[in-house]
């Protein structure tokens, strides 16, 4: 039978995608603005958001176009191609989704002065208008390159392409919201004593900007990596098993499933809305429920097309269970309804010291459910497609392929968070009455669980993905090992135990330069803002407008400073290890990213998601003695601890494991067994 229908349908599928998008973004652009000063306001980050991601773009492309070349002589043009339109197609990603999101944060204010149904229906179609485009120009960029190409291997260089703007875009976007949120809350709410998003608060135009940069651009570029490199790995592969002809069904069917997928997300897009009881994360999850139920129903039918039997069908719900099951966990971790996040609140009683110490043990505590479900995971999709004897690591890639199926509902849920955040700041800045922020408020809570929840479903998935981007590793390393040496992947080999230590100790090095990195840049905001407050009779008294621009200015050169080491610590680390000791010491590496990457990523991610709703928390309830009591300053405090764990550094990690891994397949051809050094 001829599969290669299910490659043409696939661009067709990311296209359908793209024209949702932009009827969404149509339907978004049409909703009413606010008055003159919430426009000025909506302006002013609008202008601030698209300064910086131009001139990150810029930054990277300098890095972008060395690497090219680089890939050019060394790897083949080709991959060079594939490599540029890779990155240029992640950064469009990113450039979508802030570019809406910013437009959509003004319009979800003004609807809020209507109502919380009509706040809801503008952000989260704000949302969806960057999901649907991520997996669109994933999909349309992943086939069409496999279409010219006609060999998986050469679509490789557009994983690492998106995989390199993932990593600068994430850490870059991280470092820039997070040093102006972090600044802006220690000047203004600990020492002044003012609201957040209060406009007298030099930081706060920065502060909003960051939202977009960070989660938007940075979150909409890292799952286009997460799916192109998930899809790519299953398709390498399936490529493997069938022996490499174009039409292969094992080739074809990642692809089938993500194209179906498509067409089931944005059916699902309409299932958000309020019921009786107006509660907005029952409103978001019915879509991710729909997403889910119409992807299932999909995928039976194309599983049975392509193999006329269940077995990759039971794989894929697999992985569509994990994903249902991290969004329980992260959620009862980061909520404020639950145990883990009431208990810290609590401890701010005491405390910012016992604050911060119940988070970080809650933030440890959450990494046991979710690794013993992808646990699990990984051993039921193994054996059930046949284990040792059978295809069980392409089960595994199925697996992480069917997580990816909702990457367009998950991207519209994390996008949906700065929206609302912005949207609130907006309304608090522009001076709207008392019952538009409570209803931006309410639609802001909901997305820090939101973008918490998106934080853990891109941390598993990127675990899925990583794990089968290892198997096509170790198939090319036993595959070109031409040099009659055998290849000794045993625990007491030193070589593999070096390799398993450089890739563990990444991720804490990687931690260790963007968590630092976030410190400096907030120390510039924090110097900033005091002397405007000194230094400008007037701003706290509401009588002087501070210098917003000098805090952007400051933030946006540190981010684009500061995030040049992580990203080529990525990059330098895989290729010294396999040039100086071999392939197998490099096999070392990337089992050990995996593994101490995923713990250390959802341990930060989940610790900083429950600080903050800790403190959102404390505000909100009588409780804890409310906004201005001891507790609400420890609770500050804490959230401004977990603000660089939850959006830069354990963010980044996603990004660093996958680019570590694509760096190695990239360049396999080049490094030998032992190395120069002969090991």
């Amino acid at each position: 039978m001829d599969y290669s229908i299910f490659i043409y349908l696939a661009p067709i599928a990311g296209a359908i995608s793209l024209i949702a998008a932009g009827l969404l973004a149509w339907r978004v652009l049409k909703e009413k603005s606010g008055d003159k000063k919430m426009q000025e306001i909506a302006r002013a980050i609008q202008e601030g958001a698209m300064a910086y991601l131009k001139r990150q773009y810029m930054t990277i492309a300098v890095v972008a176009v060395v690497l090219a070349l680089v890939i050019g002589f060394a790897l083949g043009w080709n991959l060079a191609a594939s490599f540029a339109i890779g990155a240029i197609a992640s950064g469009v990603a990113g450039f979508i989704g802030m570019n809406v999101s910013v437009r959509s944060n003004v319009r979800t204010a003004a609807a809020a002065r209507n109502s919380l149904k009509q706040a809801l229906r503008v952000a989260f179609r704000g949302g969806s208008v960057t999901g649907l485009a991520v997996v669109g120009l994933s999909m349309l960029g992943v086939s069409l390159m496999y279409i010219i190409f006609r060999d998986v291997n050469l679509v490789v260089g557009f994983g690492f392409g998106a995989s390199l703007i993932s990593l600068f875009a994430r850490v870059g976007g991280g470092i820039y919201t997070k040093a102006a949120d972090v600044g802006a809350d220690i000047v203004g709410k600990v020492e002044a004593g003012i609201p957040e998003d209060d406009p007298r608060n030099p930081a706060t135009i920065a502060d909003n900007v960051g939202d977009n940069v960070g989660d938007c651009a940075g979150m909409g570029a890292d799952l286009f990596e997460t799916y192109a490199v998930t899809l790519l790995a299953s398709m390498l592969i399936g490529s493997t098993i069938s022996g490499g002809t174009f039409e292969a069904r094992e080739v074809v069917y990642p692809l089938a499933l993500g194209s179906v997928a498509i067409i089931a997300s944005i059916i699902a897009i309409f299932f958000v809305r309020l019921g009786r009881s107006k509660k907005i994360m029952n409103a978001l999850y019915k879509g991710v429920a729909a997403a889910a139920i119409f992807s299932g129903v999909a995928f039976l039918f194309i599983t049975n097309w392509i193999f006329g039997n269940m077995t990759y069908f039971w794989v894929a719900l697999i992985g569509i269970a994990i994903t249902v099951l991290m969004f329980i966990f992260t959620e009862y971790y980061t909520s404020t309804k639950h145990r883990p996040v009431k208990a810290i609140a609590a401890a701010s009683e005491t405390g910012a010291g016992t604050n911060v110490i119940s988070g970080l043990s809650f933030g440890m505590e959450s990494t046991i459910l979710p690794v013993i479900t992808i646990i699990a995971g990984i051993l039921v999709a193994f054996f059930v497609a046949g284990g040792f004897d059978g295809n069980g690591l392409y089960g595994i890639a199925v697996a992480a392929v069917s997580m990816l199926s909702m990457a367009g509902m998950i991207v519209a849920l994390d996008s949906y968070g700065p929206i609302t955040d912005n949207a609130g700041g907006i309304a608090e800045m522009s001076e709207q009455p008392k019952k538009v922020r409570e209803i931006t408020d309410e639609l802001d809570a909901v997305g820090n669980t939101t973008k918490a929840v998106t934080k853990g479903y891109a941390i598993g998935s990127a675990a899925l993905g990583a794990l089968a981007l290892f198997a096509d590793y170790y198939e090319k390393m036993i595959a070109g090992n031409t040099s009659g040496v055998e290849i000794d992947l045993a625990i007491n080999n030193p070589v593999i135990l070096v390799g398993l230590l450089i890739g563990g100790l990444l991720p804490f090095a990687f931690t260790s330069v963007t968590m630092r990195a976030v410190s400096k840049a907030a120390m510039g905001v924090v110097n900033e803002v005091r002397r405007q407050f000194k230094e400008i009779p007037g701003i706290l008294k509401g009588k002087a407008k501070p210098d917003y621009a000098r805090c952007v200015d400051i933030v946006t050169s540190a981010a684009l400073k500061e995030m040049i080491l992580p990203g080529a610590m990525a990059i330098v680390v895989p290729i010294l290890v396999g040039w100086l000791l071999g392939t197998a010491a490099l096999a070392g590496v990337l089992i050990g990213i995996i593994v101490v990457g995923l713990m250390l990523a959802m341990t930060l991610n989940n610790a900083g998601g429950a600080w903050d709703n800790a403190k959102k928390l404390i505000e909100s309830d009588g409780l804890y003695g409310g906004k201005g009591s001891e507790a609400h300053k420890a609770a500050v405090v804490g959230d401004t601890v977990g603000d660089p764990t939850k959006d830069t550094s354990g963010p980044g990690l996603n990004a660093l494991i996958k680019v570590v891994n694509m760096v190695a397949i990239l360049f396999i051809s080049i490094f030998t067994v032992g190395g120069v050094l002969g090991l």
